[in-house]
């Protein structure tokens, strides 16, 4: 019954899409277990360029299926869009796409509270992306939200909408004096893509373990990376769901004992979108060197991401967390023109040398990062298909992340492109 994980170990924006659509091909299933469209996959293929925000990566693959799974929030009027974008590059989702029925949905009040409450936090922002993820997630723990199942029956979808407008109406009129749309307006505008999506919607909790007592490959995606967990992240700038493995279960309904393998996720240095600490950023050439060549901006937002050198002690954090032995380095090839490199081993904190990212930073000036140097390689690594035929130098600055964090390194992305993998352990399904 296997069930791999891949989780991003950094801040998101790993390339993770990359890594599902490579593993995909051998999986039977793909399975989004959280986040939102407040994330962006990226994946090129033979030149072409696929983004998917809500869709698992496994899409690409023709004979591969996917769900969208209750732990994610979906918005409605987002998925069609990309569902069409698909269809109009020649992929099919027809009888391969299936959303889970508990999922709940992202509406325009969601949206339109995001964006107010970021505009109000003024220089104190979180930095999201105002998708209305956290919003959405809060209606569901404070109980009431909006599930896919609602969309199945106008009268119960009208009664969920005007339930929570009767809560948000008066938040907007009368404390942020914010024109707010009427239930019914919305119901008209949301409800009719029901006949969309009515055929995906599907008990997804049997659907992944039916899969499981068949013995058929499951492949769980996750969006974002370890340090923007809700409850492990650097709060309070974090996303509002559970990037770690522990968001599997709760986020697709299966059991723990079923999670046959974690594959962790991580750039050759370190990018992270919006507000927060981030202990090696650069803001100097190197930097923006790090951002040019890595074309490092939001798939999602299109916002600069801020870069910086690979950090041992978020990974460390993020494996503890994570439980992953295996890793998978992403965007080797972005360092082939840097003269020296540079990881960071430790931090001085309060007086101490500490290996482990500390709970509780919000603040980067709070750190010192203590780095080593490595020397570059200076040769060009995108198109090698084997770790043999890397330069000297790439290996043994992967060789040293290895050390520095008792993981063994199985996947290597040398580039874009599907083919742009070297894969050292095919086992991963173990």
């Amino acid at each position: 019954m296997p069930l791999l994980v891949l989780t991003g170990c950094q801040w998101g924006d790993e390339g993770k899409g990359k890594v599902v659509d490579v593993l995909a091909g051998s999986a039977d299933l793909v399975a989004r277990y959280q986040g939102g469209n407040n994330a962006g996959h990226t994946v090129v293929i033979g030149g072409k360029k696929y983004v998917l925000h809500l869709i698992p990566s496994g899409i690409l693959h023709e004979d591969v299926n996917c769900l969208i799974g209750n732990g994610v929030v979906i918005d409605p009027e987002v998925l069609i869009e990309e569902i069409k974008a698909l269809e109009d590059s020649g992929i099919s989702v027809d009888g391969r796409l299936f959303i889970s029925q508990n999922a709940h949905l992202i509406l325009p009040y969601h949206r339109l509270m995001d964006k107010t409450m970021e505009r109000l936090r003024g220089k104190g922002k979180i930095g999201t992306t105002g998708r209305g993820i956290g919003y959405a997630y809060g209606d569901k723990i404070i109980r009431q939200g909006v599930r896919a199942l609602d969309m199945l029956d106008k009268e119960r979808f009208a009664q969920k909408v005007r339930i929570a407008m009767d809560f948000y109406t008066p938040i907007f009129e009368k404390v942020f004096a914010e024109p707010c749309p009427g239930a019914d307006d919305m119901i008209d505008r949301i409800f009719p893509l029901s006949d969309q999506l009515r055929e995906m919607i599907v008990d997804g909790v049997t659907l992944v373990n039916q899969y499981l007592e068949e013995g058929r490959r499951i492949l769980a995606e996750g969006a974002q990376g370890m340090m923007l967990d809700i409850d492990f992240g650097t709060y309070p700038y974090v996303t509002s769901s559970n990037p770690s493995p522990g968001g599997v279960c709760t986020g697709l309904g299966v059991g723990p004992q079923f999670i046959s393998g974690v594959l962790g996720i991580a750039k050759a240095y370190t990018t992270r979108v919006g507000s927060g600490p981030f202990p090696t950023e650069l803001v100097d050439n190197a930097g923006e060197q790090l951002r040019k060549i890595g074309e490092e901006y939001g798939a999602t937002t299109g916002r600069p991401r801020r870069c910086g050198w690979f950090d041992a002690v978020v990974m460390r954090r993020s494996l503890q967390i994570s439980g992953a032995r295996d890793l998978a380095i992403t965007k080797l090839d972005v360092l082939d023109s840097f003269e020296t490199l540079k990881i960071c081993t430790a931090y001085r904190y309060k007086g101490k040398m500490v290996g482990l990212f500390p709970s509780g930073l919000e603040d980067s000036s709070d750190v010192e990062p203590i780095y080593e140097t490595l020397p570059g390689w200076g040769e060009k690594t995108s198109g090698i298909q084997t770790y043999e035929e890397l330069p000297s130098g790439a290996r043994a600055y992967l060789e040293r992340i290895e050390e520095l964090l008792g993981v063994r390194i199985v996947i290597i992305s040398v580039g874009p492109e599907r083919a742009d993998t070297i894969i050292r352990c095919p086992t991963f399904w173990s």
